[in-house]
């Protein structure tokens, strides 16, 4: 049973040793393990990528560039000939490439699928002709409406050309038609995925995956001086267990509700902890830290200052003033109305509400020495919450009309996932998307801060006697070191973006080593983080922690004041503060 499963040798909280930091500790230690084989898997992705650019790159960028600039001196909106070129300067991508394609399919998560879950993993040439025949109507249908719409909107531009673009009402007109030969062509697009279909077999791929995190993850084990041969064993079940995890996300059902892997990989973790038991020789393998952590560093490669820079103060205000104020709140009404009696679970999971969901949580439950299971339950609560408003707050939204940018807004700054902002934006519109993606991305800065505010409150007042004055070597020790790591990520590849310039880093940076290699590698660090995490979990250990439901009055109040103040502070900023931003978008 699970009460006889062997608890791991690692305590229930995150322990920072007294003394200074020592030689030994940058690479005995957790968190500084987890920078080094961060950064060498982005020093990897950029080795790979940046040495290999697309063929006449530059060429083909300074021509559609020329293109774009020429159609926007002739005319007052975007012309066809304008969304041609932005579209083909688009399309070239890093990714694109034989090696890239060949680096995805060892990386690429299970497809999907909706009646026999083998068709995530394995489809025949038969099976994807069928699937070919039975959309190529639909195709063909999509195809034509566009040709359709671009003709007509062809006319539009012409008629209002013939003008000089002086008459409004034909501008307007041509815009109108342009924007919907967009649309229809955007609809083509998705059907011409669904019409051209290749074979694929996952299986062998995924299993060269698991042998290779497991060959990085255990020579990261090696070196911190434990059992590689005993976390070789275990780590293939944990494997397993997080591709289980992204087929249930594939499903057509589960996929359209937008219920992630990450919710996946804990309940299926759960379902084995708490029935069979969690295998002794498992054990091992489940490290939720060390692999979070790593993925986190990476995840700091996301966060580059230019995407900051481009919603401008707006986005900022948003962000930053909000979710402090969320946070700092949330957790005064934990103490001081409803009396949790942890503060560790009250601050977990205020930040995890407040900030970013998991990423916040993991980085404030080491700054406070959080149990496992305060972690555990903050970060299941964020998933339940993250799935409802992932769904309600665009329904919300559409309901009662907000315009997209401020949608974008409200939904980046209130919704704990990123994948899950990125889905409700998309569902809201491309501007609500851009939006949402870009305050989450300013929203995610704040994961060092909130540690290290964490680590300095905790020292200076949770834990300080009377009359005793904060140690800032103690704020030093609680601070989560691999937090360092997920700032120069951002640092690092910020000045590599500026470096590059926007067209060149978009191709080589965003759609090369950041899509190509060091996104998806993060996503199955995380997965195999929340299977750990289900694996180490018993349901009885959360019993105490419910008592009275405070953490859930506690995440529901959190939610609703953050609801309501990011929308008024999103309003006021976007639309009566920095209304020149808000034209430009």
């Amino acid at each position: 049973m699970a009460g006889n499963v062997t608890p791991s040798k690692e305590p229930d909280y995150v322990v920072i040793e007294s003394g200074k930091t020592t030689l030994r500790d940058l690479y005995t230690k957790e968190d500084w393990m987890a920078i080094w084989m961060g950064f060498l898997i982005l020093v990897i992705g950029l080795v790979l990528f940046l040495l290999r650019p697309p063929e006449k790159m530059n060429e083909n960028i300074a021509a559609y560039n020329e293109t774009m600039k020429a159609e926007s001196a002739r005319a007052p909106f975007k012309t066809i000939e304008w969304h041609k070129a932005s579209s083909s300067k688009k399309s070239i991508k890093a990714t694109d490439q034989d090696f890239a394609k060949k680096l995805k399919n060892f990386l690429e998560a299970p497809g999907d699928w909706k009646n026999n879950p083998l068709d995530a993993l394995y489809c025949s040439q038969a099976a994807a002709d069928a699937i070919n025949a039975a959309n190529k109507d639909a195709y063909d249908a999509a195809k034509a409406a566009e040709e359709a719409a671009l003709e007509k909107a062809k006319v539009s531009e012409a008629t209002a050309a013939l003008v000089a673009f002086n008459n409004a009402t034909l501008n307007e007109q041509a815009q109108k038609d342009i924007a919907d030969w967009q649309a229809a062509r955007e609809k083509a697009s998705k059907a011409k995925k669904k019409a051209t279909v290749k074979p694929f077999n996952r299986i062998p791929y995924l299993a060269g995956l698991a042998v290779i995190l497991a060959v990085f993850f255990g020579i990261g084990k090696a070196v911190m001086g434990q059992s590689l041969p005993k976390f070789f064993a275990g780590f293939f079940f944990v494997f397993i267990m997080a591709v289980f995890a992204y087929m249930a996300e594939t499903q057509a059902l589960m996929k359209h509700w937008g219920f992630g892997f990450p919710l996946w990989a804990i309940v299926f973790g759960m379902l084995v902890s708490n029935t069979i038991g969690t295998p002794k020789w498992v054990m091992p393998a489940v490290s939720t830290e060390f692999y979070i952590k790593t993925g986190l560093v990476l995840l700091g490669a996301e966060i580059l200052f230019n995407k900051i820079l481009a919603i401008g103060k707006p986005g900022i205000f948003v962000a930053w003033i909000c979710t402090p104020i969320t946070l700092i709140l949330t957790y005064w009404f934990g103490q001081k109305v409803i009396k949790m009696a942890s503060k560790t679970l009250n601050i977990t999971i205020s930040a995890d509400m407040s900030v970013c969901g998991v990423s916040a949580a993991i980085a404030t439950a080491a700054a406070c020495r959080a149990k496992k299971e305060e972690l555990t339950l903050a970060i299941g609560l964020s998933m339940i919450f993250t799935a409802i408003c992932m769904v309600a707050q665009p329904a919300f939204a559409k309901l009662v009309g907000l315009p997209q940018i401020l949608a974008g807004a409200w939904m980046g700054s209130t919704i704990d996932s990123t994948g899950a902002v990125a889905a409700a934006g998309a569902f809201y519109g491309e501007k609500a998307l851009y939006v949402a993606a870009t305050i989450k991305m300013i929203q995610n800065v704040l994961i060092g801060v909130t540690a290290f505010g964490v680590a300095v409150y905790w020292c200076a007042k949770v834990e300080c006697a009377p009359g005793q004055r904060v140690s800032w070597w103690e704020v030093w020790y609680r601070f989560p070191k691999f937090v360092i790591g997920f700032i120069a990520a951002s640092i690092v590849f910020s000045l590599i973006v500026q470096y590059l310039g926007d067209d060149v880093s978009s191709v080589m940076i965003d759609q090369g080593v950041l899509r190509g290699f060091t996104r998806i590698s993060r996503e199955w660090f995380f997965a195999l983080a929340f299977t750990s995490i289900g694996l180490e979990t018993n349901f009885r250990e959360f019993k105490p922690y419910f008592k009275g439901g405070k953490p859930i009055t506690l995440y529901v109040f959190g939610q609703t004041f953050q609801l309501c103040l990011t929308l008024l502070v999103g309003y006021i900023m976007f639309y009566i503060v920095f209304t020149n931003v808000t034209a430009s978008l």
